[in-house]
């Protein structure tokens, strides 16, 4: 397969897999640039062992929890108080809600629930993560009622 092909067929799959862990567009788009880069480098080596996407998928998920560890042991510090505050108009409200909720959610919660908006197939949700199909088929109808008690919240 060619590159600039995955690149056009998985760029907005990979960016919102990113966008379900961080939470954050900028951040989001670094880590799935970051993502490319190494699918890029490391596509001669692919061995077609399993589906390019489940493979795709997997680098994306490793990036995401790199990133987020690096995140985590770097100091935080305050943000100035006078950077003007601009609302993005892109996405919509309930489309913000829905990744802030999916944020919120536990490391492996967040790669199913990522990888079943994205219509991947549960068995390669299951090769992904590491757990079985039936643990992947329970674990979402349980992270999509979490959800749904998420969004309520925030929506009183």
């Amino acid at each position: 397969m060619v590159f600039e092909d995955i690149y056009r067929d998985y760029w907005n799959k990979v960016f919102r897999i990113c966008m379900g862990y961080v939470n954050d567009d900028a951040w989001a788009t670094d880590i799935a640039q970051d993502t490319f880069v190494t699918i890029w480098k490391k596509l001669p080596s692919f061995r077609s062992e399993s589906a390019i996407g489940t493979w795709i998928y997997r680098i994306a998920a490793n990036n995401c929890l790199r990133q987020i560890e690096r995140q985590n042991r770097m100091p935080k510090t305050e943000m100035p108080a006078d950077i003007e505050d601009k609302p993005q108009g892109d996405i919509e409200w309930q489309t913000k809600l829905l990744y802030k909720c999916i944020a919120e959610l536990p490391e492996t919660d967040r790669i199913i629930i990522s990888l079943e908006l994205e219509d991947v197939k549960q068995a390669e949700i299951a090769k992904i993560t590491g757990l079985s199909e039936s643990n992947v088929r329970v674990k979402i109808f349980r992270i999509k009622e979490k959800l749904t008690q998420k969004f309520k919240q925030y929506e009183q």
